[in-house]
């Protein structure tokens, strides 16, 4: 599914927040007959609005207007231009989010995009107390961020509790800093648990209705007994405003993130070294495998730890840690929450059977360096023109895969130029296309591509069928390979 109008703010000035309501016995699940006056005095001291002050450079030269010599225009815009940008002097922008305290010495929890590239940082409290803050750590991947200030004494701070427990419909309350108006409070319902919505590797967000709105980001959701149970991140809306759809990361999923962010100032997640895909119908039928269930193991890194612990590629992960796999998705959270080092019993389903390996996890962030660095020094592979196509094309490695997105699991020959007006470019095809298939033959290097393109040109056809990968949807569409049509 698409989300074109969801919001998740670079900036905290388009951030929101939200705070919802965990599960709780029947009993107590219900509207309290004197509403959330009780719950919003114990909470709001320890919400905070966070403000943040970051420098950017101006560049007043590609936005500078041009106009004939002699234009009436070209004098008054000079002298704007000129008072306004003048040695592209750099300037302050402002933002503001939300956030809430952990810790009574002043460790507080918000989202990572609130603070990103922020030079100062600024936390003001219920009571108009203002406190510099200093940034622990922060991890996009999660969109978690946590800081830290002094204070003269003890703060206000919020427990944190089960957001397992959460159900669908119970009761939540989002508090926080809507358009800078300072501390709000609504209600709602828990509308959904465990969305995708494609914002990071590991999203598993709790869906609500209670109003969020921009400059809501990094706030606390909290459940009836007054505990945290999720950080409101994003929302999806069409108006920029809220809509009745919004979107709060877990605890169960923030917690280890912001412990390994308070003790080391980064996150270190476990690493197996997999590729893997959602097991259909389809493959779990023609394994033997019954129900869809598990995560396929379509490629194994060469050195990883999964190879060195026998894992292979076409194997199903059933079971990790103890911890049975009922979706792919569920894999990689798994596996990033398991120590760094721990050895962990995986159970595979192979050949009709489960086998039962033991892994020894690497570190996440080691691996991406390393592969950034690899893919950095790596020399892109020689382009080859098409000229009877219009295109330029490239062999894929780690620097090519890098420079267009490309996943290790994707094979085929990347275009890396278009020609204006030319054969492919009528067709549609961009650059960073994958060309998969040529007259329903394989191809894997530009010497195929070309092969395959001169043996049509010779036995007289006009044109090719291609099929193109873009974004991992796939498409045939008839190229021309005819000069000048």
């Amino acid at each position: 599914m698409s989300w074109p109008a969801l919001n998740r703010a670079a900036v905290a000035a388009a951030s929101m927040v939200v705070l919802m309501f965990a599960s709780a016995p029947p009993s107590l699940a219900k509207v309290p007959m004197e509403g959330f006056a009780d719950l919003a005095d114990k909470a709001l001291p320890a919400v905070v609005n966070i403000s943040t002050t970051q420098t950017i450079k101006r560049d007043s030269g590609p936005n500078r207007p041009h106009f004939p010599p002699g234009s009436p225009f070209e004098e008054f815009f000079k002298d704007y231009f000129d008072r306004d940008h003048q040695s592209n002097r750099p300037r302050q922008v402002t933002s503001l989010g939300s956030g809430f305290v952990i810790d009574a010495t002043g460790l507080i929890v918000t989202n990572n995009h609130v603070i990103a590239d922020a030079d100062e940082i600024v936390v003001r409290f219920q009571d108009d107390t203002s406190l510099p803050a200093t940034l622990v750590g922060r991890d996009e991947k999660t969109d978690v961020a946590v800081l830290r200030v002094k204070a003269s004494k003890p703060l206000p701070f919020l427990p944190i509790g089960d957001s397992e427990k959460l159900r669908v419909g119970d009761w939540v309350v989002a508090i926080g800093n809507p358009f800078g108006l300072g501390g709000s409070v609504t209600a709602g319902i828990v509308s959904a648990r465990q969305r995708d919505i494609r914002s990071g590797p590991y999203d598993d967000f709790i869906q609500t209705d209670a109003a969020i709105n921009k400059g809501n980001s990094g706030g606390p959701l909290v459940n009836v007994d007054g505990e945290v149970i999720g950080i409101n991140t994003a929302i999806y809306s069409p108006s920029g405003g809220s809509v009745g759809i919004g979107f709060s990361v877990p605890m169960s999923l923030a917690k280890p993130v912001i412990d390994q962010l308070t003790k080391f100032g980064e996150t270190r997640r476990g690493w197996l070294g997999v590729n893997i895909q959602s097991v259909t119908e389809e493959i779990a039928e023609s394994l033997g495998l019954g129900d869809a269930r598990g995560a396929l193991v379509a490629n194994v890194t060469k050195g990883g730890p999964a190879e060195k612990a026998g894992i292979l590629a076409g194997d199903i992960i059933l079971s990790f840690n103890g911890q049975a796999i009922d979706k792919m998705r569920a894999l990689p959270r798994i596996v990033a929450e398991t120590p760094v080092g721990e050895k962990s019993d995986v159970i595979v389903w192979r050949k009709g059977k489960e086998k039962t390996v033991s892994v020894t996890l690497g570190r996440l962030e080691s691996q991406e360096a390393a592969s950034a660095a690899a893919a950095k020094e790596e020399a892109p592979p020689k382009a080859s023109g098409i000229e009877s196509m219009g295109l330029t094309i490239a062999a894929l490695n780690d620097a090519t895969r890098g420079q267009f997105e490309i996943p290790a699991e994707i094979d085929g020959v990347v275009v890396t130029e278009v020609e204006d007006g030319g054969n492919a470019d009528k067709k549609g095809i961009r650059p960073g296309d994958l060309i998969q298939e040529i007259n329903q033959e394989a191809v894997s290097s530009p010497a195929q591509v070309k092969k395959v393109v001169d043996a049509a040109a010779q036995s007289g056809r006009k044109s090719v069928l291609v099929l193109f990968n873009r974004g991992g949807e796939r498409r045939f569409v008839v190229v021309s390979v005819s000069k000048g049509k």
